[in-house]
């Protein structure tokens, strides 16, 4: 009967000791757990802010663009205007006979 007595002590103390690292596991499981979805928050965070800049260097690259083109268009058209330019006052010289062109050298033989 003593020997039962002291086997339900020394049961009971390692049940207690059993519980407790059980706990302690899970504590620590816990803890690990709360720092993981910490961590995966501030990931969340960065990458949400990393999205943000990316969407707004998308459309700010979307403006230049859009800008460029509008200024190659009017450039296009500024050159346009200059080539008809050119055009009319060349059609200009030759109607006028353009006193810029050298005239042909006279034939050095002397008159017949």
């Amino acid at each position: 009967l003593n020997m039962l007595f002291r086997d339900r002590r020394a049961h009971a103390y390692t049940r207690q000791l059993m519980e407790a690292e059980a706990r302690m596991s899970r504590e620590d499981w816990i803890s690990e757990i709360r720092e993981l979805q910490a961590t995966d928050r501030r990931r969340q965070t960065v990458f949400s802010e990393l999205l943000r800049i990316d969407h707004r260097r998308s459309i700010e690259t979307s403006e230049s663009r859009t800008a460029l083109q509008g200024q190659i268009t009017a450039l296009q058209g500024q050159v346009t205007a200059l080539q008809t330019q050119v055009a009319t006052l060349q059609g200009q010289q030759e109607l006028a006979g353009d006193p810029t062109q050298p005239e042909p050298p006279e034939e050095a033989g002397g008159s017949a």
